[in-house]
């Protein structure tokens, strides 16, 4: 299933799938990942650099400055204008620098709100491209985060945490190596899960963005040549902090990523866990114990119309695939750079909101096929009631607390490749060297039974 897009035209010739097929799940990524995105973070921080040369360090050369001005540099650093991103790539276009265009697209707009000559010198004043760059990048990976990509994850966490406490006492055979294995609860293995995905959230919510003002080189020399008398460590630090986003005082022409790959790696944990877990509801819908959903006027084989395949799950997995093979490789390649700056990170910078799409696009694809798992407890009940066999762990473990010796040995002899009933294994407890409560005690354990703290784990404890 796909969404349309608004132009579907152009949609059809899209090269990329997250801006064609898929570009109606990814419209929340795209107004912040664009290249208009970039351009409007870009313009936010030339015009709040320029507010804070004049209104908290009071340059004096910005004085006199009319208020028209100021007003014209806050419009600019608090929303985008009609067409200002063409009129940016307009401007690329003739000098065929991207970051230098915003600065001629701020200049021209304060010009025009009444700036002066020398007030517009100092639009970009001691800036590197990176210090632009750096902290617009910053404040997209941030808004991506707290703003899409945690609420989505947060979803479906929830919904685990919502079904493994109404599935806490629904029991379900274990399978280990992919045979039958000691029972547990449907609500604990979603637990499980629940509690995984916990964690890398919180991990993930925890990496703080970094950004860097800091000049050519990260030593502020520019800076220091104009003003030689101004603490101006202490000032990038108040404006980097003022943008919301952690200061970082040792860098190079660029800040050096490392907090960018650490955002990667924490996102790449999530989806890690996401495909696990696809992986393993892809396997429970195969063997019945989740039934789906059928949807009205949907088809799930082009030749075979009885089947509705698990397809959110498996787009699921794929999309996730992708996302981590790009975020894998900007975790191994931002933090490196050559001496004090190559230019490899600026292209490889350009598809981090491609990975964060396809994250994106699974999410929603697991979700969605989340909304349309039914359990099938007449399944679950009928695969342990074959499996009689899975009760042998609790019998020897009962056998060696009363000393009979070869416990292990006799459940292998009688369990171990084979197929074993209720009856057949009642006769083997009956004959057991133990207590005689014990012996009914065991005489009494179905499979269903036998699950541990299975139900009170699902429930939190």
């Amino acid at each position: 299933m796909t969404d349309r897009p608004a132009d579907s035209a152009a949609a059809l010739e899209a090269l990329s799938p997250v801006d064609g097929r898929y570009a109606g799940k990814c419209r929340e990524l795209r107004a912040l990942f664009s290249e208009a995105a970039l351009i409007r973070h870009r313009i936010r921080v030339e015009a709040e650099w320029f507010l804070f040369l004049a209104e908290d360090l009071r340059l004096p050369e910005l004085a006199a400055m009319r208020r028209t001005v100021l007003d014209a540099a806050a419009a600019l650093a608090a929303r985008a204008a009609p067409g200002e991103a063409t009129a940016v790539k307009d401007e690329e276009s003739v000098i065929n620098h991207d970051v230098k265009a915003v600065e001629y697209f701020v200049r021209g707009k304060l010009a025009a709100a009444g700036a002066q000559p020398a007030e517009l010198e100092f639009v970009h004043f001691a800036c590197t491209s990176e210090d632009i760059n750096n902290l617009a990048y910053a404040l997209m990976l941030r808004a991506a985060r707290d703003q899409v990509l945690l609420p989505a994850v947060g979803r479906i966490r929830a919904w685990l945490t919502s079904h493994a406490a109404a599935h806490a006492e629904l029991p379900m055979l274990s399978r280990t190596h992919g045979q039958p294995a000691s029972p547990t609860t449907l609500g604990k293995e979603l637990a499980n899960v629940a509690h995984r995905l916990a964690r890398a959230e919180a991990a993930f919510a925890a990496v703080e963005p970094l950004g860097k003002i800091n000049g050519a080189v990260g030593n502020f020399n520019a800076h220091l040549a104009a003003y030689p008398d101004r603490d101006w460590q202490a000032a990038g630090e108040r404006f980097v902090r003022r943008l919301g986003l952690g200061w970082n005082a040792y860098t190079v022409q660029i800040e050096p990523h490392d907090w960018v790959a650490e955002y990667c790696d924490a996102l790449a944990r999530i989806d890690t866990i996401l495909i696990d877990f696809a992986r393993d509801v892809w396997g429970y819908v195969s063997l019945g114990y989740f039934r789906q959903r059928v949807v009205a006027g949907e088809v799930g084989s082009s030749t075979m119309p009885h089947k509705v395949n698990p397809i959110d799950f498996e787009n699921g997995e794929g999309n996730l695939g992708i996302a981590n093979a790009l975020l894998r490789h900007f975790a191994e390649k931002l933090p490196v750079s050559r001496w004090q700056r190559d230019l490899t990170d600026s292209t490889v910078l350009r598809n981090v909101g491609v990975a964060l799409a396809h994250a994106l696009l699974a999410f929603k694809s697991i979700e969605r096929g989340l909304g349309r798992l039914e359990p099938d407890p007449r399944r679950l009940a009928a695969d342990l009631d074959a499996n009689w066999e899975v009760l042998g762990e609790a019998v020897q473990t009962v056998m060696r607390r009363y000393g009979v010796p070869n416990a292990y040995e006799r459940l292998k002899a009688l369990t171990r490749g084979q197929r074993v009933d209720a009856e057949a294994l009642k006769a083997f407890v009956a004959k057991l060297p133990i207590p005689v409560e014990e012996r009914e005690r065991l005489a009494r354990l179905t499979p269903a039974d036998y699950v541990g703290l299975a139900r009170e784990l699902a429930r939190g404890g």
